[in-house]
């Protein structure tokens, strides 16, 4: 499996300066090749290096492979964008957000991130340096702090390109890691995970992961964004960057922690990990105007993402069912109606009579999906 680990730079004055100076150089030199692409609809990456090679060389101050690295940015990108099209991400053909995708070139910041290879970078484990190509010249011995953990993903793992990204004043090192899986074993049992806004997830255990702080922290946030929104100032506008970059950073913390306990326990206890399908949610869902911006910042999608990964790295079991009615059919005599559900919280069965919280049963339905599902997935093959 392909995971990144994220390292920070601790770079002298003059370091931090001439790795800035590359930053600019290399993002103008990719708005050049693209607008080159664009203009004369040169997408392979041949074709375009054949076109721009001398030119990024001779008029931005990139050397032979710095000079590569940003032709193959410049065709990504353009494939990127080719597949979100595909997917209908930017909208319908006729939508003005389409149109402008389609009819400029792409643009990239002055400090968009910039990758590098091992001939543009090279790691000194020990030392905890690297030595990084600059328009300067060699930057070597940039010292760089992790974890011991994040050392030995690093030494043992690392291949391939490296992103050197400038985030404020700070720097940081992304480097891509291909882990061998792990071979998963043959479940006992599921946990059913239900994810939701008020209880950000209730596995089927009983074992409830509130959303209220989160919540309150997101109004908090919002007031705070409101004040400043009114002041319309630029020294307003970047401390609202900064606030919402905070908020994102938070809410990301709180899925690690509740997924790393949720895969903890799968795996102390030799079971899978079973949650609900909630693709296109969004889309589907007419919400009132007060709870729109709760819903938009429900983040279940990055739990999910956090879930899978972790169970994949720990070798654990898992699955995604079919969400349809998991908080209205009862796990008892299969009983499915709205009405078994009279509150958010509370579910009660008008057949048999079974009652208890609505996101616990939900969850208890999650897990009996992934046992009728684990069956059909590992069933051997039918002989012709």
């Amino acid at each position: 499996m392909k995971l990144v680990v994220q390292v920070k730079l601790l770079p002298t004055p003059e370091q931090a300066s001439a790795l800035e100076a590359t930053l600019r150089a290399c993002n103008r030199a990719a708005s050049y090749a693209s607008t080159i692409a664009f203009a004369k609809d040169l997408k392979n990456r041949n074709g375009l290096q054949k076109e721009v090679y001398a030119d990024l060389k001779a008029t931005f101050g990139l050397s032979a492979q710095p000079a590569v690295r940003a032709v193959k940015k410049v065709v990504d990108a353009y494939a990127t964008l080719k597949a979100n099209l595909r997917a209908g991400n930017l909208g319908p053909p006729t939508s003005k957000r389409h149109r402008k995708a389609i009819g400029t070139p792409i643009a990239f910041r002055p400090k968009a991130a910039q990758p590098f290879d091992d001939r543009c970078l090279s790691w000194q484990y020990d030392a905890r340096t690297v030595s990084i190509w600059t328009v300067d010249g060699r930057a070597k011995g940039v010292r760089f702090a992790c974890s011991s953990d994040q050392l030995k993903t690093l030494v043992q793992y690392r291949k391939g390109e490296s992103d050197l990204v400038q985030q404020g004043d700070k720097w940081f090192l992304v480097a891509t890691c291909d882990i061998p899986d792990p071979e998963v074993y043959e479940p006992t049992d599921w946990i059913g995970v239900d994810r939701g806004i008020s209880n950000l997830a209730t596995t089927s255990d009983g074992t409830n992961y509130q959303g209220r702080r989160l919540g309150r922290y997101r109004r908090w946030q919002a007031r705070k964004r409101a004040e400043l929104q009114a002041k319309q100032t630029r020294s307003a506008t970047r401390r609202l960057a900064r606030r919402a970059q905070k908020e994102r950073r938070h809410a990301t913390h709180v899925n690690h922690r509740i997924s790393k306990e949720i895969v903890s326990v799968a795996q102390r206890t030799v079971r899978g990990i079973a949650i609900e399908e909630l693709g296109s949610i969004r889309e589907r869902v007419r919400l009132r105007r007060d709870q729109r911006g709760t819903f938009s910042s429900w983040p279940f999608h990055q739990l999910g993402q956090h879930l899978a990964y972790k169970a994949k790295k720990a070798g654990v079991p898992f699955l995604e069912v079919d969400a349809r009615h998991t908080s209205q059919r009862c796990p008892r005599c299969g009983h499915t109606e709205r009405a078994n559900r009279p509150a958010r919280d509370h579910f009660h069965c008008r057949r048999c009579g079974l009652a208890g919280p609505a996101d616990v049963v939900a969850g208890v339905n999650v897990r009996d999906r992934a046992r009728s599902a684990w069956v059909l997935v590992t069933a051997p093959a039918l002989c012709p």
